[in-house]
């Protein structure tokens, strides 16, 4: 990424900011790292593309429209998926194009594009994150009406996948599929600059009722002398492990996530489990056992999916939210909450429980963030919640949460170097960068400080912009008051911030005169 950087600041609609900041307490002014995303489903055209095979204008068109409206919700990340059922949304040596994209399984969209390409240059350009969206086993959506290719790998290896069900799945016991599964992430980490990796909450399929999983010849194979579901649980282990080492090899500032469904384990088949009476378990049924992974550092964030009301008789939301807090093991959590509820049932019907789930959420240690499901159900702004968030919740920008743990420098800061058309209201700034940094950088904050004598601790993030050669921004100063404080820093696309503190320029303080002008003075100590 290019950093010859002079960046023109011009920030709209700064004083309706201003005034929001100026008017609540500490308590209410929102976290200033968050990470607040939405899903973007593939499978079966849940939210993109809206069907199969529009042309490829139409497809892109749609995409924009879907990431402005969560760019003005106050989005800063999406979770994309890109191979729902060992298909590719991007073009690939190992799997054959979505039929989801262009409606037969194999062919390219039309006219030619790389989708993957474009939906994270897209995303990069608002500033959000890209985590692409894999599904590690399911091969074939629907055994007698999903479209095949004549390359797909059920036809190339049959011997690796397994039918529950209306579906086909690989044999998750089976070390090729391991290693065909590591190979396809490996290649989408090193092509594309991809924000993190990131799996849901299938893996052993659900328990169908009075079926059992064909998965004896496997057991009988490899199974060691293990118990059936200890084996089951190793076969999925090893598939993580690997994942963890094949991302962390192309590129160790990548993300590795995982979505489980909410439930680890109830509390009556383990001590260490939740207060909770779940049918089906990720532990004992799904055969995930998320708290080895976290313990293990094979994965930077876990988001389990709590799509249940707080009054849910097996599966309440707010003790769920607070064992998941206590079991993070230092990494980061983000919450699944089930925006497509809305209305579903009385308890959904109220508009105040998703603020509530925001307010409970932000009121837990050790839990970063929230992630929807799914994108089409903001299309209708259920029951004001994208007024709520876009008036309220998200009315400020967030950062998104750093993980010190994975490798990155810390970036220098911006410079102001100019400021022009100074007057009793709005001014235009611009700043300087260093002409290269090694970890490149993603976009530009800027912080606001009122209150005299506090320092960058307390200050108020009301801008991000990404980075770009060029970025005008017009400020505008408090409509009262007599001096103010600006704090101008740069984030690295690993989530590394600058302290302002430590580069001349990138901390400036403007007084207002008498004549209701504001004058920038000495920068600040």
């Amino acid at each position: 990424m290019r950093l010859n950087r002079v960046f023109a600041i011009k920030a709209t609609r700064f004083l309706p900011l201003f005034l929001f900041f100026h008017g609540l307490s500490a308590q209410e002014i929102p976290p200033r790292h968050e990470f607040r995303a939405a899903w973007i489903a593939t499978v079966d055209n849940i939210d993109w593309p809206s069907r199969k095979g529009l042309p490829a204008d139409s497809q892109k068109a749609e995409f924009t429209r879907m990431l402005d409206m969560h760019q003005a919700n106050g989005m800063n990340a999406i979770i994309m998926q890109i191979r729902p059922a060992a298909d590719a949304f991007f073009p690939s040596a190992y799997e054959p194009w979505s039929e989801w994209l262009t409606g037969v399984q194999g062919t390219p969209p039309k006219p030619y594009y790389d989708p993957l390409a474009f939906m994270i240059m897209e995303a990069h350009r608002r500033g959000m994150e890209f985590h692409a969206w894999l599904n590690p086993y399911r091969a074939q959506f629907n055994i007698s009406k999903s479209s095949i290719a004549p390359t797909h790998i059920t036809r190339v290896h049959p011997e690796w996948f397994l039918d529950y069900g209306d579906k086909r799945y690989f044999d998750p016991s089976s070390p090729s599929v391991q290693d065909f599964v590591s190979s396809i992430v490996s290649d989408v980490v090193r092509r594309y600059p991809v924000d993190a990796i990131h799996f849901d909450d299938y893996f052993y399929p659900y328990r169908i009722n009075g079926k059992s999983f064909p998965d004896t010849a496997g057991y009988r194979k490899y199974g060691g002398g293990m118990t059936l579901d200890d084996w089951r649980r190793s076969n999925v282990d090893s598939i993580i492990v690997k994942l963890h080492r094949a991302i962390k090899k192309e590129n160790p500032r990548c993300q590795f996530g995982i979505s489980p469904f909410g439930v680890w384990r109830n509390q009556d088949r383990d001590p260490r489990g939740s207060a909770s009476r779940a049918g089906q378990t990720n532990y004992d049924d799904l055969y995930a056992d998320i708290l080895l992974w976290l313990e293990k550092g094979w994965i930077d964030y876990v988001a389990p999916q709590l799509y249940w009301e707080f009054t849910q008789p097996n599966a309440p939301f707010l003790p769920l939210l607070e064992w998941w807090s206590k079991n993070t093991y230092g990494k980061a959590c983000y919450i699944g909450l089930g925006y497509y509820k809305a209305n579903s049932n009385a308890a959904w019907r109220d508009k105040s429980l998703m603020p509530k789930m925001i307010r409970a959420i932000r009121n837990t240690p050790n839990v970063q963030g929230q992630i929807y499901f799914s994108s089409k159900s903001f299309d209708k702004n259920p029951l004001g919640w994208n007024d709520s968030l876009k008036q309220d919740f998200y009315r400020s920008p967030a950062l998104v949460p750093p993980m010190t743990w994975l490798p990155g420098e810390q970036p220098p800061s911006p410079e102001l170097i100019q400021v022009s058309d100074a007057g009793n209201r709005t001014g235009k700034f611009r700043l300087s960068m260093p002409v290269y940094f090694s970890d490149g950088i993603r976009q530009l904050g800027v912080y606001m400080q009122l209150e005299k004598g506090k320092g960058f601790e307390s200050a108020r993030l009301i801008r991000t912009a990404p980075a770009s050669d060029t970025l005008d921004i017009q400020m505008e100063f408090p409509a009262q008051g007599d001096e103010v404080l600006f704090y101008f820093t740069s984030i690295s696309f690993a989530n590394k911030e600058s302290d302002p503190r430590l580069q001349p320029g990138a901390m400036v303080r403007f007084r207002r005169e008498r004549n209701g002008q504001w004058v920038r003075v000495d920068s600040a100590p």
